[in-house]
């Protein structure tokens, strides 16, 4: 997803970290990464910086000792990211997390009796090495039966669908659980999808897991007892924190990331109140990512079923319109505009986007389908 929208889809830390001192009664959890990353993601998925980032930060922040493995152990590779971002920025100006990060235990040589928690982040590269690690699948389950806590994020939940209890039942079977959709897969997946072993959302269907999603890329997190599950990367502080509350302890207070308020902004325009976030928007555009919104709307047409899809989406693109410059923007409106048999107004944004883009050939291509 993030070769689609770097840079777009990116979050701003606003804690700082505290050292956290390891003691026999200390709390500690193993977050899982992919094995698989190569040049940056180009060549060969890795796992999310963003995801991890998340996640070590707020683990940390509320005293939880963090170690990370990886199928293969030693160094990996995450997918491209922004460094400058203040959590990715704060990760990789921390020298524990980069040792760790630079010498990961392997999957098959951790003991579930050592953790409280795992906690398996996404990125494309878990669909292929996280999927078939079958010393991990045993961790999960064991950890679980032990009554720890067990967590996943994005893709991170491929690591769930062959994971059993020692008594050799299913340990999503009959569990609510969420990750990467088949419909965010659809829009953000064409590169690797073709290659990977199962769909996610299908194989735990079949696993006989109580599936649940929210509209595409808009944060979901579910809880089921002690199974936490995020649906997107959007959905991570939000599984971090469910985790800790899991552990048996209440998050501490912070300052929402960027994204956060960002995706919180969305939704209550998407639950009626279009009008307040739009003021709000207004009032301080530097706490929002406005962009986000609008690339939200725009890839949310791409895949909308009905007309009420479409007009949440055409909400999200007029909510972003005044703070973008970028010219798709319009165009989607217009598309969604014209979906919905707002010919005059499609005709309109387009010939606003026209007055400035000339040879916009997408433009003119949808004119051309409006007249007459």
């Amino acid at each position: 997803m993030r070769t689609i929208l770097p840079g777009l889809l990116l979050a701003t830390l606003m804690i700082s970290t505290p050292a956290v001192a390891a003691d026999a009664g200390t709390t500690r959890a193993l977050i899982v990464v992919s094995s698989e990353g190569r040049d940056a993601g180009k060549t060969r998925p890795g796992f999310e910086m963003d995801e991890f980032a998340q996640t070590w930060l707020i683990l940390r922040a509320n005293g939880v000792v963090v170690d990370v493995a990886s199928p293969a152990g030693g160094a990996v590779q995450a997918d491209r990211f922004d460094p400058k971002e203040p959590f990715n920025a704060a990760v990789v100006a921390d020298a524990e997390a980069q040792r760790q990060l630079g010498a990961t235990r392997r999957t098959d040589a951790v003991k579930a009796d050592d953790y409280d928690a795992v906690l398996v982040m996404g990125g494309k590269g878990a669909m292929f090495d996280l999927a078939d690690d079958a010393a991990l699948h045993r961790l999960l389950g064991q950890v679980y039966a032990d009554g720890g806590v067990v967590a996943a994020v994005c893709h991170g939940p491929a690591a769930l669908v062959d994971a059993k209890l020692p008594d050799g039942t299913a340990l999503v079977a009959g569990r609510a659980l969420t990750g990467f959709s088949l419909e965010e897969e659809s829009v953000f997946g064409k590169k690797w999808a073709t290659q990977f072993r199962f769909q996610l959302e299908t194989a735990l269907r079949d696993g006989g897991a109580l599936w649940q999603e929210a509209a595409l890329m808009l944060p979901k997190v579910v809880v089921d007892g002690r199974l936490v599950t995020g649906q997107n990367p959007y959905s991570t502080a939000g599984m971090a924190e469910a985790v800790v509350r899991a552990l048996g302890r209440t998050p501490v207070a912070r300052t929402p990331w960027r994204d956060e308020l960002t995706m919180a902004l969305a939704q209550q325009a998407l639950a009626g109140d279009a009008d307040g976030a739009r003021q709000a928007l207004a009032a301080e555009p530097a706490r929002y990512h406005a962009a986000l919104i609008g690339m939200l709307g725009y890839y949310q047409l791409q895949s909308a079923p009905n007309d009420s899809g479409v007009r949440d989406a055409l909400l999200l693109m007029q909510l972003a319109r005044p703070h973008m410059s970028e010219p798709q923007l319009p165009l989607g409106i217009a598309e969604a505009q014209w979906r919905l048999g707002q010919t005059a107004a499609a005709r309109e944004t387009l010939a606003a986007l026209l007055a400035k883009h000339p040879d916009l050939k997408q433009a003119r291509d949808l004119q051309a389908r409006l007249t007459p």
